[in-house]
């Protein structure tokens, strides 16, 4: 990050796309929309995983990517604490974007990033195993 890219939303969707696609996983890039009144809308910013929820459904272990989805939601959270001046939200929403990266520095990962990482010593992890460690990252935290 670091940067603010703004696009009408059909070129937004298709660049950061083969942006994201270009640089690891798009399962790591969220978007923030805000609209010309001031209305903001967090969200992952890939399309969904139609196979890994079939996956799912038949009893199978996936390794789904979570962090977009937690990183929209974290921002989402940020937002509603700044607007109601909750600060115990915004902090809740920074630590559990630390104990979301924390997971992953440790090596402790989803299938696409293990591919991706140039860490030694990683671990594969499933959706359930990734979230379960932030979790156990977070509470440390919190």
């Amino acid at each position: 990050g670091g940067y603010i890219w703004a696009c009408k939303n059909y070129d937004g969707d298709v660049m950061s796309d083969m942006v994201s696609s270009a640089f690891g996983s798009l399962a790591m890039m969220t978007s923030v929309l805000v609209s010309p009144e001031g209305y903001y809308e967090y969200e992952a910013a890939h399309g969904t995983v139609q196979r890994h929820y079939y996956k799912h459904l038949a009893g199978e272990e996936t390794s789904t990517n979570s962090v977009a989805t937690i990183f929209a939601w974290t921002g989402a959270l940020r937002k509603r604490g700044e607007m109601d001046g909750n600060k115990e939200l915004m902090t809740f929403a920074d630590k559990l974007e630390a104990a979301t990266i924390q997971t992953i520095e440790s090596g402790k990962m989803t299938k696409d990033l293990v591919l991706l990482t140039t860490l030694e010593n990683v671990t594969a992890l499933s959706s359930e195993g990734f979230i379960k460690a932030i979790r156990e990252n977070l509470e440390a935290m919190l």
